[in-house]
């Protein structure tokens, strides 16, 4: 009996003389991962079921009972009453079966002019594009955390790096606003990976659409799938429709790149909150101390992002991988596409939110990063532009810092502390204004052009940056 039971709850199960094994039940079986499609499936059943109406492939009555029908589940699913049956192998098998069993004859009507193979790819696109306006809108959030924590520190001078070495001074709200620049690109790429992410699949069938008169533009803006001007985005090729997942590689690849740019952020806040810098503090609430060590505090929430972001990057391969091999159309290696791409987005979305939050908490110590700015001869390229200012060519004139900065080196003090003596032995051109030259404000006030570092820029771009977000 239960075998019966389990042949009539199968879509296909008339062709065949015997039940799928349990065993290929739970190793094929996709709805304990792909049931937060729900939502997703719904609409576009919904959608669907409109649009059949109106070409007259079903009566309005169908339609009054799919539309109460599924009303009635997504109350079912929201209030924790559905019964999600492993029999039934997947999200719409689930719904459909329910469906038909509240409202009999009409539900089984809804399938008419699809596929699951459409279905699934509609449901994933329509899904994936409410998470991409939930990390936008993090993203923005992330970026007005930076804004907010760099407006406070125009002034506040740091080293610049380049191979970890102190190079020039910067100040801190410069360096920050280099973040907000990789995250605005990859709100932009969310942006661009939305676009074509919006585009139906459904009406596609399972591979070369199908005999009814169907209206794909009608589900198209009943579904919002509609570019800025309200034109219908459709997928234009039935056996691309079901059984492309450029855009699921498109967002991971997207998303691999924001967690970089993370990872990014977080080597500099283990590093600056190290003794050896000691350049900021974070809040209690985001790190954690030792099992042994009781002096320790230590910068968790940045070293887990860091490691995260590998296992991001890991599923973008893996999903580039289970493209590869495929012939058209669609192929069952599809299913394995889901659990990557709702990892990668509840990964990226959970670490933006606590990011934002981490960084309005930052405490910054000013007076540690300039007397480590100060330490490293970074405005050595200053003295060289100031004896270029003078007539030298650039390459004699880094020729001469050079000597100064290992004389230098070998008294153990900054360029800043030679006397003026000691320097006009290294060009006689060189005045008393050297010193304004040679301060760590001073080289920082110079650098007064677009994108650089002078505070008057950087109020600038900050200023751009805010008005960019509203």
């Amino acid at each position: 009996m239960t075998n019966q039971l389990d042949k009539k709850s199968q879509a296909w199960s008339a062709l065949f003389s015997e039940p799928v094994s349990e065993l290929v039940q739970r190793y094929t079986s996709s709805v304990n991962f792909d049931k937060r499609l729900w939502q997703a499936d719904i609409d576009g059943s919904l959608a669907h079921a409109g649009m059949l109406a109106a070409q007259g492939i079903i009566g309005a009555k169908d339609l009054a009972d799919i539309e109460r029908g599924l009303g009635q589940i997504a109350h079912e699913i929201r209030s924790g009453e559905f019964e999600w049956k492993l029999a039934l192998e997947d999200v719409h098998l689930n719904i459909e079966a329910r469906l038909t069993q509240l409202v009999g004859d009409a539900g089984k009507r809804l399938h008419t002019g699809r596929s699951r193979n459409d279905q699934v790819a509609t449901d994933v696109r329509l899904w994936l594009r409410g998470e991409i306006d939930t990390i936008s809108q993090l993203l923005q959030g992330l970026q007005t955390a930076l804004l907010n924590l760099a407006a406070q520190h125009t002034q506040t001078i740091m080293p610049g790096f380049t191979h970890l070495q102190v190079a020039q001074p910067v100040s801190f709200a410069h360096h920050l606003l280099a973040y907000v620049e990789m995250f605005s690109r990859d709100a932009e790429r969310m942006a661009e990976v939305r676009a074509r992410t919006n585009r139906l699949p459904l009406g596609s069938a399972a591979l070369a659409g199908t005999s009814y008169p169907l209206d794909r533009e009608h589900v198209a803006r009943a579904l919002g799938m509609v570019d800025a001007h309200g034109v219908p985005q459709l997928c234009r090729n039935s056996l691309d429709a079901v059984s492309d997942r450029d855009f699921a590689i498109e967002f991971t690849s997207a998303a691999a790149l924001c967690m970089v740019h993370i990872s990014r952020l977080s080597e500099e806040l283990v590093l600056w909150m190290s003794q050896n810098f000691a350049f900021i503090g974070l809040a209690d609430r985001f790190t954690t101390g030792s099992s042994i060590m009781p002096q320790k505090k230590n910068p968790d929430v940045p070293e887990l992002a860091r490691g995260k972001t590998g296992r991001v990057v890991g599923h973008l391969m893996g999903l580039i991988t289970l493209m590869k091999g495929q012939p058209l159309a669609y192929n069952k290696d599809n299913q394995e596409d889901k659990e990557p791409l709702f990892d990668t987005v509840d990964t990226l979305q959970d670490t933006l939110r606590i990011f934002a939050e981490m960084m309005g908490g930052v405490s910054v110590k000013a007076t540690a990063m300039e007397a480590a700015a100060a330490r490293g001869y970074a405005t050595a390229t200053d003295l060289a532009d100031y004896l270029v200012k003078k007539g030298l060519p650039f390459r004699d004139a880094h020729e001469v810092v050079a000597h100064a900065v290992k004389s230098a080196q070998e008294l153990g003090i900054e360029l800043s502390a030679l006397s003026l003596d000691a320097l006009r032995s290294f060009n006689p051109s060189i005045g008393p204004d050297v010193f304004e030259v040679l301060s760590l404000k001073g080289s920082l006030q110079a650098r007064n052009t677009v994108g650089g570092t002078a505070p008057q820029q950087v109020q600038l771009e900050i200023a751009r940056h805010r008005q960019r977000l509203l």
